[in-house]
């Protein structure tokens, strides 16, 4: 299976379904990029931060945002949300007897992510667990190297997951890696998923902002503006 991917504002984002980009990642391995509009938009001011992304062996369409985007430019692509995308590499590992490691969140939420996950697939092998309260992160990254797994998740936010992941890849050929931001957080139960409605429309953005009024600032005026390029791109044509 090879990748097809869609340019939008200067990124690719492939185009496979949730299945077939399981299917994909866990046979070749490397880098998984769960992008949005927010990263989009910090990564065109971040060179270094675009190079990752533009590297990654896997970039799934994280957002209603970019899935509007990439329609918006003529392109379907499927929304693959992170925290779906992460449980199903999940549920592949407890399947086939492979390893996991699992890094980011506050200790307790760390902690609490490991014992729901681990209650609901018991099968599962949890190699290395860190919380994400590290000033000095090589200790980490060895620590991560040495247990040697099969699958890392990384939720420190991003662009700072994107990049602890990028630093580790090359010496972890054979693993599959994906930054999740906040999933730690709802698979613990700390946070709520949105309701199954606001799910299945994209919107669970819309509903995260209600409930956390302090996220308005981060996500406005990030969306608009982020429309509003892909519109000026798709006139342009470039």
């Amino acid at each position: 299976m090879d990748r097809k991917l869609f340019e939008i504002l200067g990124f690719g984002v492939d185009s496979f379904n949730e299945d077939e980009a399981v299917g994909y990642i866990v046979k070749n391995y490397g880098q998984v990029v769960t992008i949005n509009p927010e990263m989009i938009m910090n990564a065109q001011k971040q060179p270094e931060f675009a190079r990752i992304i533009n590297n990654a062996e896997l970039v799934i369409p994280d957002s209603v945002g970019v899935e509007l985007g990439l329609k918006i430019l003529g392109h379907k692509v499927p929304r693959i949300p992170g925290i779906h995308f992460g449980k199903r590499l999940l549920k592949y590992c407890a399947d086939e007897g492979k390893t996991v490691a699992l890094v980011g969140a506050k200790p307790e939420v760390i902690e609490l992510a490991t014992k729901n996950l681990t209650e609901e697939m018991p099968e599962l092998k949890i190699a290395y667990r860190h919380d994400g309260y590290f000033s000095e992160d090589s200790q980490v990254k060895s620590e991560i190297i040495e247990s040697k797994p099969d699958l890392v998740l990384v939720a420190l936010g991003s662009p700072k997951q994107e990049f602890f992941i990028a630093d580790i890849k090359k010496q972890l050929p054979s693993t599959v890696f994906v930054g999740l931001g906040g999933s730690f957080d709802v698979w613990a139960g700390v946070v709520e998923r949105a309701p199954e409605i606001y799910q299945k429309l994209g919107l669970e953005w819309l509903y995260r902002t209600i409930m956390q009024p302090q996220r308005f600032k981060r996500i406005f005026p990030t969306l608009p503006l982020f429309v509003l390029k892909v519109l000026k791109e798709r006139v342009s044509g470039k």
